[in-house]
């Protein structure tokens, strides 16, 4: 008797022991995470975010898992950060402008002329300071969200339906400026008007001539076809296009320390790899743009533009703030 009631007891005990491991398979499932950017897959931007999710499968086992929203799905970059200061996007990207919405000490990044070369840029975003202070900066000024890292999508730089090969070439210029008071301040030293807007309304701008000029990258004004409506690209090489990699606060104090380890760990490779990959990238879309008969002018005289700039460099970035004067100092002294 005892043992035809085990025997009719080992399906129930067979039943429970799969209950338990389907419980344990469910709380072993990977945790997945919105990863939120405005420009395509195919920029600098997908780099960080493909060098992001792969590094950080790769620490974590598969446990933490990157799903990516490019181009602009989850919205423009000012949005996109306060839904990372809300926690509902868990990772971005935003240009340094763009963060200098929420710190407006970040608008250091984009003073002119304050990356000497492409080489230079490289150096200055890899070195442990400048990323400390940075990240140092977002901290004590942003409430909601933090900083992994910084990358890069190149050097800006002019296009318009004509050349831009000198200073005065700017003179009364409509030119379409990120949000920052580095921007407001030099454009008009240069004799240009500043016009603030979305960079998803630049192509209809450019077209309708609500706009004479915009700047960006190489690869970015490549890949969103600006080229159709300004089809002149002047290397003026005058900002950097940084950037930094953000994570809500509301994630990262619910990860464990070995979790924040991995996070972090994969941000400082984007960190390290990303900045030649992406100037790569912009070299590979110079090349391109002059295949499909774009007219690229390398022969801009930066010297009238760097003379203007350069009285400004202390100057802006003492006005913006300690921290901003810290970094542009760090910066500069990066050989």
């Amino acid at each position: 008797m005892t043992r035809t009631l085990r025997r009719r007891q080992l399906p129930a005990v067979s039943a429970a022991a799969a209950l338990v491991m389907s419980g344990r398979v469910s709380a072993q499932s990977p945790r997945r995470f919105k990863f939120a950017y405005d420009q395509p897959v195919n920029t600098g931007y997908g780099i960080i975010g493909n060098t992001f999710s792969d590094k950080l499968k790769e620490l974590s086992k598969g446990a933490m898992l990157i799903d990516q929203y490019p181009g602009a799905q989850l919205g423009q970059e000012p949005q996109v950060l306060q839904l990372v200061k809300s926690g509902d996007i868990d990772f971005c990207i935003s240009a340094s402008a763009n963060a200098a919405t929420l710190s407006p000490q970040a608008g250091v990044m984009s003073l002119h002329f304050l990356f000497r070369s492409e080489q230079h840029l490289i150096k200055a975003l890899a070195d442990p300071g400048v990323v400390k202070a940075v990240r140092e900066m977002i901290d004590e000024t942003v409430q909601g969200a933090h900083v992994l890292a910084l990358a890069t999508l190149g050097l800006r730089n002019m296009y318009s339906k004509k050349e831009i090969k000198k200073v005065e070439d700017m003179k009364g210029l409509k030119v379409r400026v990120q949000a920052t008071a580095t921007e407001d301040m030099m454009f008009p030293a240069y004799g240009a008007q500043t016009v603030h807007m979305p960079f998803g309304s630049v192509y209809t701008s450019l077209q309708t001539g609500v706009i004479d000029v915009a700047e960006n990258g190489v690869n970015v004004y490549l890949v969103n076809k600006h080229y159709e409506v300004a089809p002149v690209l002047s290397m003026t090489e005058h900002e950097a296009n940084n950037s930094l990699i953000w994570i809500s606060d509301k994630l990262w104090s619910s990860l464990s320390a070995e979790q924040k380890g991995w996070v972090q760990a994969a941000a400082d490779e984007v960190g390290r790899t990303q900045p030649a990959k992406a100037l790569d990238l912009e070299h590979q879309s110079a090349t391109k743009l002059k295949g499909i008969g774009v007219k690229v002018v390398t022969d801009v005289d930066k010297s009238g533009f760097s003379k203007i700039a350069e009285p400004y460099l202390e100057k802006l970035a003492k006005e913006l703030g300690p921290h901003a004067a810290k970094i542009q100092k760090l910066i500069s002294a990066v050989s």
